[in-house]
């Protein structure tokens, strides 16, 4: 078991020794399936820890453009999801976006949180390398220690469940299926602005639902917010990769869990706003507080996270629907309900990571 630690390591290329690929689904259940070829596999390869890098965001170098949304003007229609989160928009094709325009686009995410295309085959049929190289513009692409991903591109972490296999990370003891929760943030350096698809899905159900971390923050008193500015949390992948060693999820630990500490409130590098940088899913405990303290006050936020419809909304799938977020400022769950269908969902995400969490407060050292 790892230990909290101050510095970590991110990998660039994996140890020199390969193993074959084991694929998730067997090759006939999946014959006439568009995307079998980006069905999750899972390797005995095995990572090194992962090492620091500077990380410069794509949005800061929008802020200069004297129209930094004028990505926008060939889109048929813009509509915001919530006030405070998301924005959906039609007519605009990802693939066409210039590298000054994707520099846009990362400051638009920011500021809105959550950003909706529909209409986007052409983006999910490029394929793997065109994932690689969307996903590189916005930061260094990160590999996940456990999930499946297509054979030979372990950038493209995958959700996957059908009839007869899931490769969500779930609970068969929970009444819930939501689990609130920002991705790997038990990273030195998690995840910035998110691409995610869905390559197939249920006939109705499979919903995700985003909340605004920023929102949920100012709805708290000055007063509160200025003690939570003051604390730090500890992130831990432990769990995750014990729930994977345990042989669910594909079985596979490719590279060893760690623990980072994080500010419990984070300022976003670009936009500059606050938003709160907790999450059940991985935050554990509180440093500096009594055990009871931290579990109360942790207790308190989650409920507020889970409970906030007023910071939320929910990205319906539609065939072709491409999302973006911003990891730094919002958590998100997938809902599992569809399984009485037994159809399959089959999502892939491209995480590029972005900057160590800042701390709203200056001087708090991690």
């Amino acid at each position: 078991m790892s230990t909290v630690s101050e510095t970590i390591t991110v990998q660039s290329t994996p140890v020199l020794t390969l193993y074959p690929q084991t694929s998730a689904v067997p090759k006939e259940e999946t014959e006439n399936y568009k995307y079998a070829h980006l069905l999750p596999t899972f390797s005995s390869v095995k990572y090194p820890p992962l090492e620091p890098f500077d990380h410069v965001d794509p949005g800061q170098r929008a802020l200069s453009h004297p129209d930094p949304r004028s990505f926008l003007k060939n889109a048929s229609n813009v509509i915001e999801v919530q006030p405070v989160l998301g924005t959906e928009i039609e007519g605009l094709k990802l693939t066409q976006l210039s590298n000054n325009e994707r520099d846009q686009l990362a400051l638009f995410v920011a500021q809105r949180g959550l950003v909706v295309f529909r209409d986007q085959q052409d983006f999910i049929d490029k394929g793997v390398d065109y994932y690689r190289e969307w996903g590189s513009h916005f930061g260094r692409l990160h590999i996940h220690p456990t999930s499946g991903h297509p054979e030979g591109a372990p950038e493209i972490h995958l959700v996957y469940r059908d009839a007869n296999h899931t490769f969500n990370f779930e609970y068969d003891d929970s009444i819930t299926s939501t689990v609130w929760h920002s991705d790997v943030s038990y990273e030195l350096q998690p995840p910035g602005l998110t691409t995610f698809f869905l390559l197939a899905q249920p006939t109705t159900g499979g919903d995700t639902l985003f909340t605004s971390q920023v929102s949920a923050l100012r709805r708290l008193s000055p007063q509160f917010v200025a003690f939570l500015r003051t604390l730090k949390a500890v992130h831990s992948g432990i769990e995750q990769a014990d729930f994977s060693r345990s042989g669910k999820r594909g079985g596979t630990v490719r590279r060893e869990p760690v623990e980072h500490v994080h500010p419990v409130v984070r300022k976003h590098p670009v936009t500059g706003e606050e938003a709160l940088y907790v999450n059940k899913q991985f935050t554990r405990r509180i440093l500096g507080l009594k055990r009871e303290e931290s579990e109360a006050i942790l207790s308190f936020l989650y409920n507020h996270i889970a409970k906030g419809g007023d910071s939320q909304a929910r990205v319906k799938w539609r065939p072709n629907t491409v999302v973006l977020w911003d990891n730094r400022i919002t958590a998100h769950s997938a809902i599992i309900d569809y399984g009485e269908s037994k159809e399959r969902r089959h999502g892939a995400r491209i995480t590029p990571q972005a900057e160590r969490p800042i701390p709203a407060l200056n001087d708090l050292q991690l």
